[in-house]
């Protein structure tokens, strides 16, 4: 039973440090969201002209929404160390960050030299089905999040172990930070030749099911939508869709020139689409973006505790109308991804089944791998011509599936307890008049300092903690002595609404400010501890 909660606390501070980049995509993706629209014809008209001043500044805004996207691996890298090093996190992430570019750097120069050795042809442009990345400039091996998880875990851990190392005194220079990164230089070295050895492999595996694939009709829909949702994290849904969308998997040119390139035609025609054009079943995975992102957002919303629900609508709201409008998914999705690859798992599951619902039952092929405002322009606008009822047939099936979205999220996240944001422990008791008074008393102190001060001392106080981190909205404290922790109502005092224990861990329920608290709490930790050591 201890092994159980001891792996289950280290699991959920792993869940904790995935979703502090997790936090920065909702302004990213409405602001990639908002200029794309505000540079797409249909909506704007001649401002979207590509040399008028318009269009010019709206792509530079652009440009700066897309940061975090076109760097995700470099934000989930340094998000292990801010959740997970015991001591001195700010040091622990620029280990971090050098390793991780030592590691590409490793792998770049090991593939220039004996590419053809590992089965990688590393002359080929980044990008595409090519296997390749480019990370901050370095052209290496596109392993996407999952490599740089694993940097940030194992450097988290040299941290933890070598930070406080003391050396001889003629080696005092090399203590700290710098130990650290000479431990983890060797690290990244023996991991850059395992990653060379194994992961062209695995791409290789996942390029090689296309033929498969493409001749199995709706079951070959089924999972190659399946695989290119399950394989995000990875990178490697590059692989199914790469050669399906931009490769000859189904046709020569690739489902999306070749669509664009038809659409008009097709439109004039009175044939079923599902005849004149079946390769389109391969570019329906986009359907999950539109219509399972507001179903599983509800059900987040509405598993919320009710007084975090106007924060939690302020967090997914954004990034809910990213995921339809364009089709950027990771602020949502990842928003439950690392708390729980379960049901990431269903998700994947729902996105498959929507796919071929949608080709067997409604007829629907096309191109649509992106988000509404491509279903439209791309689409719809071509298709209700001499295909109205394909179009209301692909809405209410979506729409249906929408609905069936919600109803499956709600009843894991209910059945199961998953800890999604905003969902807390708090008790439920009736209020007499006096405690409404004390309780709007305990509103004003919306001082972070004060809010850390009363969780500190009903914690155990300084001596008590071993490990602080935080999620989306909870303090995530591990104690030594649980006994020693007072009752929710004290934390509520402090303007907590909640409190959850399991063995040693503790999650005290912050709300979105979390992160702040936390920074107070360990400023008043540190303090503690520097007085009781004098």
């Amino acid at each position: 039973m201890a092994l159980e909660l001891n792996l289950k606390e280290k699991f959920q501070r792993f869940g904790a440090a995935m979703f502090v980049p997790v936090l920065l995509f909702s302004f990213s993706g409405l602001i990639v969201g908002l200029t794309i629209i505000f540079k797409d014809r249909s909506f704007v008209g001649d401002l979207a002209n590509p040399e008028g001043v318009f269009y010019r500044v709206v792509s530079i805004i652009e440009e700066g929404g897309w940061t975090i996207f076109r760097n995700m691996p470099i934000f989930f890298c340094l998000g292990i160390p801010i959740g997970l090093s015991k001591i001195a996190p700010e040091r622990c992430m620029l280990a971090t960050l050098i390793c991780y570019l030592s590691y590409n750097y490793f792998i770049g120069s090991i593939l220039g030299f004996w590419g053809v050795t590992f089965g990688v042809d590393f002359s080929q442009e980044v990008g595409g089905t090519s296997g390749l990345a480019l990370i901050s400039g370095i052209k290496t091996l596109d392993t996407n999040i999952i490599g740089a998880i694993l940097v940030g875990l194992i450097m988290t851990l040299v941290h933890n172990r070598f930070y406080e190392t003391k050396l001889p005194d003629y080696l005092g220079v090399f203590q700290g930070t710098s130990f650290v990164h000479i431990v983890g230089f060797g690290c990244m070295l023996i991991l850059a030749f395992l990653t060379c050895l194994i992961w062209p492999k695995i791409q290789a595996l996942i390029n090689s099911m296309q033929g498969f694939l493409a001749s199995s009709g709706g079951l070959g829909v089924f999972i190659y939508t399946f695989l290119e949702r399950l394989l995000i994290p990875t990178g490697l849904h590059h692989f199914i869709y790469g050669p399906f969308i931009y490769g000859p998997a189904v046709v020569p040119e690739g489902i999306e020139p070749f669509w664009i390139a038809h659409a008009a035609e097709f439109s004039n025609m009175v044939e079923p689409l599902k005849e004149l054009f079946p390769q389109g079943a391969f570019a329906l995975h986009g359907n999950s973006k539109v219509f399972g992102a507001p179903g599983l957002a509800l059900a987040i919303y509405f598993c919320s505790d009710k007084e975090n629900r106007t924060k939690m609508a302020s967090l997914l709201i954004p990034v809910t109308l990213t995921s339809i409008l364009v089709g950027i998914t990771e602020p949502l999705e990842f928003t439950f991804l690392f708390i729980s690859p379960f049901l990431f798992f269903v998700h994947s599951i729902l996105a498959a089944s929507l796919a071929t619902a949608l080709f067997e039952i409604g007829g629907v092929t096309g191109n649509f791998g992106a988000g509404l405002i491509a279903f439209i322009t791309q689409n719809w606008l071509f298709d209700v011509k001499n295909h109205a009822g394909t179009v209301v047939a692909h809405i209410v099936i979506g729409l249906i599936f929408t609905g069936i979205w919600f109803v499956v999220f709600r009843f894991l996240i209910l059945k199961f307890n998953i800890p999604t944001p905003g969902r807390g422990g708090s008790q439920t008791k009736l209020y007499k008049k006096a405690d409404y008074k004390e309780k709007e008393k305990n509103k004003k102190k919306s001082n972070l300092e004060e809010q850390a001060k009363v969780y500190l001392k009903a914690l155990g106080g300084a001596d008590n903690i071993t490990h602080v981190t935080n999620c989306a909205t909870r303090l995530r404290v591990t104690v030594k002595d649980m006994s020693k922790v007072e009752d929710a109502e004290v934390f509520k005092e402090g303007g907590a609404h909640g409190l959850m224990k399991a063995g040693n861990g503790v999650q005290v329920i912050v709300g979105l400010s979390v992160s702040q608290v936390k920074t107070k709490f360990e400023q008043l930790l540190k303090e503690e501890n520097e007085k009781n050591n004098e």
